[in-house]
Order: structure tokens, then C-alpha cells, then sequence
């Protein structure tokens, strides 16, 4: 059985690609993963640009590089894997950036899924495939929203929101048209070693880690540090997504998250806790958002009831290994240039 993963080389994609070669697979079989019940599978990704974060595994697995937005390409490559599993985590993932370059946010999220889909009913028309979501589709929230369970109405009150909910319906309307065989997630904010300092964790831990260097004043520049946001370790959430695909139900949908709120002002706080230097915490008007939700928080019930996932990584220790991550980094590269991937 094939695997074929989108979005390989990105941070969430990535750790993914990880955790099926490392947790799931078999000694002994090169390429082939356990699948369980005496089956294995054949892992393929995709990946547009670099392969960075997924190097080290490119012996494990068969690497297809094109782009996604190519409907010719991504027809022929559904045609030469035609997979039993697609893992669709191939995306536009900036929510601030989307304001920005909206029509890139739309081409990105949207065409590239409608060509795997059309592909798949083509040549794979059982392929069970996991469409990734987000939880700003439900956007602006009401405190009798909380927490956020799947039944929530769309408000997306941003460009990347639009784009996640279009990706959502066309999902579904794959499963209820053709009977595709689509499980979609609503993934709420994940974080964890490898995150590009586009995101709020991430970027804290970046200026940390060059003001310990010696290549930043110590100054920690902020946007909203009220906002609170349900947050879950990376290699949670993709232990969720590998259970989702296997024991979710076609044509329906699971929010991925912890059920708890933190505050950006609670990660900046905890990350100070794990360095020794002292620093001065100021405004920067550029990272605050046009329209902000002061709380958003998961519940996860489905998910769990579905496939027993809990989360299993402390947050404060995937701060510690995201600030251990761009410490290397910093490292590595000294005063050059950092340009975070995507």
C-alpha cells in the first residue's frame, strides 16, 4: 500500500514524515512502513522547493518534486503512485502573511487541493485522504462558542481563513459528489523545533536564541501578548493525523488540540524562564493583526472519542526544544542570514 504525503519538506509535513519513518517503521524493510495487520506501504512525498528539513530521510523514501498549482504534473504523479493513503498538509500556512498576498494564500490553498482531488477521483477513486484544515475557519468567535467544537459556524475574519474553509467544503463535497473518501482536520495552533519565526512561538525563540549570541540587542520585539490560543506539540498533532486517516470516518471532520488556552504572554514568559539573559520586551505595531480573536480553544472530544489520541508532549518542553532549535541555528549560520523556511 502507498502513502503519499504533500507538504513534506514543510514544518508540520516534515515531522510527519519523521514520525511515520521513525515510530512506524519496521526493521528491516528499507522504504516500507508498518501499516499494522501484516500490511506495509510505500512512503511518497512531495515537495516543491528545498527538502531541508526531510534530507536526512530522503533514503526512506521515493521523493517527487513539482508543483502542486500544475494540474498536468499532479495528474500524472496520482497516475504513476496512485495511492491508498494521501496525506494533503501542502499549503499556504501564514495567517498574518495572507493579508498581505491574499491571492497567493488562495491559489496556494485551493487550486493545489482541487487538482489532487480531481486527480485522485481519476486514477485513485478510493484513496482515503486526510485534507487538512485550520480552526480560523471558525474565525471570529463568541464566548458561547467555547470552547470550539465542530458544529461552530465559519466567521474566517482573515485570508488564510477563506482559503481553509474552501479547502474544508470541497473536501466534503468530494466525499458527498463522488465518494472520495475525505477526512478533514481542523488543526488549531501547533508549535515545536522547526518552525519557521513567521509564528509567535517561534519568532520569540529566534530573537532569544541571537540576543544569547551576541547578534541582537536585548530587546524582544511583540505584537498581541493577550491573545490566547489552543496549543499543541507538532509531534502531537501529527500522531493525531496518522490516527485520523486510519479510524476516522469519510465525509466527516475532527478539530485537532490540546483544550487548552495559553497566552502568547505565557510562552514569551516560559521561554525567558530557559535562558539566562535578561531582556526588554517591546511593542512592534508591524506584528499586530488587522482583526485579532482575544481567545480561541479546542474541543477535541471527537477526536478523541474517534481514536483515543491524547496529547502526550508538555508544552514547556517543546518551548525548550524550539529555542534548543534555533540556537543550532544561530550557531550554525552565525551573523548570516536566517530566512526562515516555509
Amino acid at each position: 500500500m502507498r502513502v503519499l504525503l504533500t507538504g513534506a519538506a514543510g514544518f508540520t509535513g516534515s515531522h510527519l514524515a519523521e514520525y511515520l519513518l521513525g515510530e512506524a517503521l519496521a526493521p528491516g524493510q528499507g522504504r516500507m512502513l508498518a501499516a499494522g495487520a501484516g500490511e506495509a506501504i510505500e512512503l511518497h512525498c512531495v515537495v516543491h522547493r528545498h527538502d531541508r528539513r526531510i534530507h536526512h530521510l530522503r533514503h526512506l523514501m521515493q521523493l517527487h518534486r513539482g508543483d502542486l498549482r500544475n494540474g498536468l504534473w499532479v495528474n500524472d504523479l496520482i497516475e504513476n503512485v496512485q495511492p491508498d493513503y494521501l496525506l494533503h498538509l501542502a499549503a499556504w500556512s501564514d495567517v498574518g502573511g495572507s493579508w498581505q498576498q491574499p491571492w497567493t494564500t488562495y491559489e496556494l490553498n485551493i487550486q493545489c487541493q482541487l487538482h489532487l482531488l480531481q486527480a485522485l477521483q481519476r486514477w485513485s477513486p478510493k484513496c482515503r485522504v486526510l485534507v487538512v484544515t485550520s480552526n480560523e475557519v471558525y474565525g471570529l468567535l463568541n464566548p458561547d462558542d467555547l470552547p470550539v467544537d465542530e458544529e461552530t459556524p465559519f466567521r474566517p475574519n482573515n485570508p488564510y481563513g477563506v482559503s481553509k474553509v474552501t479547502q474544508d467544503m470541497m473536501a466534503l463535497q468530494y466525499w458527498l459528489s463522488h465518494q472520495l473518501p475525505t477526512v478533514r482536520v481542523r488543526s488549531f495552533n501547533h508549535i515545536g523545533p522547526g518552525q519557521a519565526d513567521v509564528f509567535v512561538a517561534s519568532a520569540f525563540a529566534r530573537q532569544i536564541a541571537e540576543i544569547e549570541a551576541g547578534q541582537r540587542q536585548p530587546v524582544v520585539t511583540v505584537g498581541n501578548l493577550e491573545a490566547q490560543r489552543d496549543f499543541t506539540d507538532v509531534r502531537d498533532v501529527v500522531r493525531a493525523y496518522w490516527s485520523v486517516i486510519q479510524e476516522g470516518e469519510a465525509g466527516e471532520v475532527y478539530n485537532v488540540g490540546s483544550g487548552q488556552a495559553r497566552s502568547a504572554r505565557w510562552l514569551l514568559e516560559t521561554l525567558l524562564t530557559l535562558t539566562p539573559v535578561q531582556v526588554e520586551v517591546k511593542i512592534d505595531p508591524d506584528r499586530l493583526r488587522p482583526s485579532d480573536v482575544p481567545i480561541s480553544v479546542c474541543d477535541n472530544r471527537r477526536l478523541v472519542q474517534a481514536t483515543g489520541w491524547q496529547p502526550q508532549v508538555d508544552l514547556r518542553q517543546s518551548l525548550q526544544d524550539l529555542l534548543n532549535d534555533w540556537r543550532r541555528e544561530v550557531q550554525t549560520h552565525g551573523a548570516k542570514d536566517l530566512s526562515p523556511l516555509p
